[in-house]
């Protein structure tokens, strides 16, 4: 069955004008549109500024309904204070097509481009180019010779982007603007991850095909899912809605169910019919999250669901459909699931077209600050009150979960969690620098336990997340040494046990008191007190 074909255009206040028994001999674009046999249109949504066109849009309505009594037609009212005043044009086009019911699967829609000023048709252009409009520019024309009822003729075109530099540009600021909603309006520091948003934003505008994400745990894959059809559902691309699941939570008959539904008395405690998440989300985007934790079952069914779009329910003997589209999310790797025949190697085959690895927060460690300000803003915005962080208090933050000895093992969720707790706890609206000292004793004991904290936390307080990485390893190593050495001389004998053979004179205490003086640190501190030389 053909799509009923839509056409949206402005009345031409030049072109469409006529009156009298002698209109018929003149070329009108607007009731050309119901005239040609080869286009059968359905239906012309006529954009009218009936201030001043009321009278000349009832004549032109009048005339198309003779014209063709099949298409319907709906005139809106659309004022526009300057036709040539191009920020004006383009907002009101941008405010109808926003408003708009677009039905991409059971009609195919056209703008009229004959009709308007050339603001208006270069506006027009960069709605189609930016999927605001989905569908294809229509241009009529003329006939040679006016009179007998003649057409004219029709064309669907493409207009050359580049001819026309401020759209160019404005369509770039659309994209920044689209991988800016990709990315949660957070201005990321990395330049990885900045090179993957942008072919992540290009193909989810160019593609239906699977996508896989992959990254560990609180990387953002649930997140970036969302975003994606928050995209596509803006470009009128996915009229459905977002379906979420976390495959590792599907377990037993009840996966089956739960992806693919059942019928009544399909087995004990099934009293009726269940639709199943891959029917919810018909016309949406499916997101299966840790999908390496799927069954051999779920896993066949998946695949054949992805190729036909076709599936039986669990007791079902008549197939579904669902036209879905899928973004999976995984912390495992697959390909070694696939040697370990835990995964089909055809699936991942399916999925493997798109795939994107999102690095976890401890691998975009300049992305740390701007991810930050945005959980300090969400939480701010969610509990309607706003909390900053005071000059030293931030920077020692800062330092902290920069450094290498923030582990960031839960990724953007301890981010989370730790501005939720320092916001939550801040007095007055203000965290100050020993609610963060207690923060970051927080998460070191969260990362490595307790018992694992550094011996430097007590000796060096704040100076110890300003150490290098190097230097704080070979820091560590020297004060265990010298908590159990019985004298400075004792420990620097350990120390430099090798190389002290290889000098003709050697003093290892005073090496050893030089080495901690670096770092501002005594033996009386390190054995606390407790040692002689």
């Amino acid at each position: 069955m053909s799509k009923r074909q839509v056409v949206i255009g402005m009345l031409g206040t030049q072109l469409d004008a006529g009156v009298g028994p002698g209109r018929w001999e003149k070329w009108r674009p607007t009731v050309s549109l119901g005239m040609h046999e080869d286009f059968l249109l359905g239906r012309l949504e006529l954009l009218v500024d009936a201030r001043r066109y009321a009278k000349l849009a009832s004549v032109v309505s009048a005339d198309l309904a003779q014209a063709s009594p099949e298409t319907e037609l709906r005139v809106h009212d659309t004022y526009l204070a300057d036709p040539w005043d191009f920020e004006g044009v383009y907002a009101t086009l941008h405010d109808f097509l926003s408003g708009y019911d677009f039905r991409t699967e059971e009609e195919d829609y056209y703008v009229h481009i004959t009709t308007g000023t050339h603001v208006s048709q270069i506006c027009w252009f960069l709605l189609a180019e930016s999927r605001h409009f989905p569908g294809r520019l229509l241009q009529t024309s003329p006939p040679r010779k006016q009179g007998g009822g003649d057409p004219g003729s029709y064309a669907v075109i493409d207009l050359d982007l580049s001819r026309y530099d401020l759209i160019a540009q404005r369509f770039q600021q659309q994209r920044l603007h689209d991988r800016d909603l990709l990315k949660s309006g957070i201005a990321t520091r990395n330049a990885a991850f900045n090179r993957m948003i942008e072919q992540i934003e290009t193909v989810a505008t160019r593609s239906k095909a699977p996508m896989l994400l992959m990254g560990p745990t609180g990387a953002g894959k649930s997140q970036l899912a969302k975003r994606v059809f928050e995209l596509k559902k803006l470009k009128h691309q996915l009229p459905g809605q977002f379906v979420e699941v976390n495959c590792a939570t599907l377990r037993g008959d009840g996966a089956m169910s739960t992806l693919f539904g059942h019928v009544k008395g399909a087995y004990t405690g099934a009293a009726g019919d269940r639709a199943g998440l891959l029917r919810s989300a018909h016309r949406g985007l499916l997101f299966l999250d840790e999908i390496g934790e799927l069954g051999q079952d779920e896993q066949a069914m998946l695949l054949r669901a992805l190729e036909e779009k076709r599936f039986l329910p669990v007791g079902g003997d008549k197939e579904v459909e669902s036209d879905f589209q899928l973004i999976a999310g995984t912390n495992r790797d697959l390909q070694q699931a696939v040697a370990q025949g835990r995964f089909r190697d055809d699936l991942l085959a399916r999925l493997n077209l798109w795939t994107y690895r999102l690095p976890g927060l401890a691998d975009r460690v300049e992305d740390i600050e701007p991810n930050l300000d945005f959980e300090l803003e969400r939480w701010s915005r969610e509990q309607h009150q706003r909390v900053t962080f005071n000059r030293e208090a931030r920077e020692r933050y800062l330092r902290f979960a920069t450094s290498g000895e923030a582990a960031w093992s839960g990724n953007f969720r301890d981010l989370g969690a730790s501005v939720m707790r320092l916001a939550t706890l801040a007095v007055g609206g203000r965290i100050q620098l020993d609610l963060v000292q207690e923060e970051i004793e927080r998460l070191r004991a969260t990362w490595h336990g307790a018992q694992a904290a550094s011996p430097l936390d007590a000796l060096l307080g704040e100076r110890s997340g300003e150490l290098d990485r190097f230097d704080r390893v070979q820091l560590e190593e020297v004060v265990r040494v010298c908590a159990r050495a019985r004298s400075l001389s004792q420990a620097g004998r350990e120390l430099f046990a090798y190389t002290r053979s290889q000098r003709a004179s050697t003093n290892d205490a005073d090496r050893l008191r030089k080495y901690l003086a670096r770092f501002g640190l005594d033996w009386e501190q390190v054995r606390g007190g407790g040692g002689s030389e």
